[in-house]
């Protein structure tokens, strides 16, 4: 309800205690206080973006605020996603979300929603809220959403993280562009690393879920300039903003239905890719590296192929490090084949996606190589737990 009628809404004893000072804003004051009352907002997520900008639109008075997730709170979260906490580990993150969120605002209505957002979902649970925001980390999901607003004609408050760096925007407001207009179509499957692969700064998703957060609210109380065609761009590492125009596209495709967004980004094809790879591809479990190891064999080479800061963390006395990145350039298949010499190859990586896409690299060069199933992560679950996890 972006356009209330305010004469109807009252705040109580509590409102002016609690608000005073949004009320003494003149950009806010008794008006915009009323519409943040009134306001609906549809969180997508409660990961590193989620939970700051869950905590902030519920201070600042929200008056309905739905939460989508699926997941469950675990111990690696804690580093980012501040609206959990240790005791909800193993727990779903929206009750947990609630429960913060209640503690905050008591006043507030939290709608939650224990699914994975589809194409046969979105527009029923997006349909009630005026403005969703995006949290989520993933390309499917993005483009799901972000057609939903626009088949409704709902806000769309946007950012991403990676490492050190951000991206905020408003798609789909007041005439500007969608998603669409800044990633017509999707990167390949694998391109673009995830948080789970490359990392990222906690801090850097409090920065980006609370510009989210201001936006949200800029809307709701019609004041300021939003970043609807501004997409901000942060480094947290250098700390700098710049900023790029976004205009929407003229000869874009029209959305008029949502489609298979898997499909659509090639997830599908990728998995069916890879599993064809992981037939044809020989593997050995971590019990298996073991028994090798343990009988003193030697006719073989382990090699590591994840970053240098990652063998830091956790190694297998034995392996070798040649980086999966030194082994697309080329020079690491070099090293590979003279590290070898006449020895076979067993390789692996965190989970073992990388020594097979390494693996498969290697045999295009001429070397064949066995792949540790699952990893260093299932060395360390089930053969030593003293190996970290990360």
């Amino acid at each position: 309800m972006l356009n209330p009628n305010l004469d109807e809404i009252q705040l109580t004893k509590d409102d002016y205690e609690r608000y005073s000072r949004h009320l003494i804003l003149p950009e806010v004051g008794l008006e915009g206080q009323k519409r943040l009352k009134v306001a609906s907002v549809l969180c997508i997520g409660t990961g590193g973006l989620g939970s700051p900008l869950l905590l902030y639109l519920a201070a600042a008075g929200i008056g309905r605020i739905g939460i989508v997730d699926f997941d469950v709170v675990d111990t690696s979260n804690l580093q980012r996603q501040v609206i959990h906490g240790t005791s909800w580990v193993g727990k779903p993150k929206i009750e947990s979300a609630k429960n913060r969120i209640l503690e905050i605002n008591p006043y507030c209505q939290v709608d939650l929603y224990e699914t994975r957002l589809t194409s046969e979902n979105a527009l029923d649970i997006i349909r009630p809220y005026d403005i969703v925001v995006d949290g989520t980390d993933n390309f499917p999901t993005r483009y799901l959403v972000n057609d939903a607003c626009v088949l409704l004609n709902k806000p769309n408050v946007y950012g991403s993280i990676f490492r050190f760096e951000g991206q905020a925007t408003v798609f789909n407001y007041e005439g500007g562009p969608n998603y669409r207009d800044l990633y017509p179509e999707p990167p390949p499957p694998g391109m673009v690393p995830s948080c789970a692969e490359g990392g990222v700064l906690g801090v850097l998703c409090g920065i980006i879920g609370t510009l989210q957060a201001t936006e949200t609210v800029k809307i709701i109380i019609g004041q300021g300039n939003t970043l609807s065609g501004r997409l901000l761009l942060y480094d947290a590492l250098n700390m700098k903003f710049r900023e790029l125009k976004l205009r929407p596209n003229p000869v874009r495709p029209v959305i008029e239905k949502l489609i298979d967004y898997e499909q659509f980004c090639g997830i599908p094809q990728a998995k069916a890719q890879e599993e064809k790879q992981q037939m044809e591809m020989s593997e050995i479990t971590v019990q298996e590296l073991k028994q090798l190891l343990d009988n003193g064999t030697n006719d073989f080479v382990l090699l590591d192929v994840r970053n240098p800061h990652e063998y830091e963390i956790a190694q297998i006395s034995g392996s070798v490090l040649i980086p999966l990145s030194e082994i697309e350039n080329g020079e690491g298949v070099t090293k590979v084949k003279e590290l070898l010499n006449g020895h076979r190859l067993i390789a692996h990586c965190k989970s073992g996606m990388r020594s097979a896409k390494a693996l498969g690299i290697l045999k295009e060069a001429g070397v064949d190589g066995t792949n540790v199933k699952g990893g260093i992560l299932a060395w360390s679950k089930e053969i030593d737990p003293s190996v970290p996890t990360y």
